[in-house]
């Protein structure tokens, strides 16, 4: 059973670092790009933009090591600098990102992308405070559950990307981005507590083995007689 979760573990991670490489490469690498004509786009906000995607990728790159059981048994001090470094991108790079998508209103984005940006920054800082208070309090059960929340819910900046670009429904315009963007945000929610409650749910398909019935014995009339 250990070992079934360790690899199912590998390969999830495998697919985020697969999924984030070809975001990396489609979407994001006009950051490393000084040519690039979108940055005519950003002009006004680059240094906003910069750190925002730093603190992003700060969360993104270091989620994977609060999930590695190695390391926190290990290098427990490591685990809780990296913890911390992660709770503090997280509260940074969601409210960024909020005011970011604020000011693209300017440039013709609807007021809904807006929204859309305010409720996921909620959604992400709220779950990674929650986190952080449950280990601050020493409440591992829930402090990993809410980590788990907490990524899941920062995964949607990739996966809503990674699933648009292969699609090519990038270029339908800006009501299926976000409808895509919701459908990632609410599954989020959903595969989050799936992955916090996979051996319970694992459970509920397993069946019971059956207690024996009892095996009846031959007892002779004259003990029963004595008894």
């Amino acid at each position: 059973m250990m070992k079934a979760e360790l690899n199912a573990k590998h390969v999830f991670f495998f697919l985020i670092a697969v999924m984030t490489a070809y975001v990396l490469y489609h979407n994001e690498r006009f950051l490393i790009e000084p040519e690039n004509p979108i940055w005519e786009h950003y002009a006004k906000i680059k240094w906003l933009l910069l750190p925002h995607g730093l603190f992003g990728a700060v969360v993104i790159l270091l989620a994977p090591l609060q999930f590695s059981e190695r390391l926190r048994k290990r290098y427990v001090k490591l685990h809780r600098i990296a913890g911390r470094l992660y709770v503090i991108g997280a509260l940074l790079a969601s409210p960024l990102g909020a005011y970011l998508q604020y000011y693209e209103e300017r440039l013709d984005q609807p007021r809904t992308f807006t929204i859309l940006a305010l409720i996921n920054a909620v959604m992400l800082m709220g779950a990674t405070a929650l986190a952080f208070l449950f280990a601050y309090q020493r409440k591992i059960a829930q402090h990993r559950q809410w980590m788990v929340r907490s990524y899941a819910i920062a995964l949607v900046f990739i996966v809503n990307r990674f699933i648009l670009g292969v699609t090519g429904w990038e270029l339908l315009g800006v009501e299926m981005a976000q409808a895509i963007i919701w459908a990632c945000l609410a599954m989020a929610v959903l595969l989050g507590d799936v992955a916090i409650y996979w051996k319970e749910i694992g459970n509920l398909f397993t069946t019971p083995a059956r207690a024996k019935a009892p095996v009846k014995q031959n007892v002779p009339d004259s003990v029963i007689e004595v008894i």
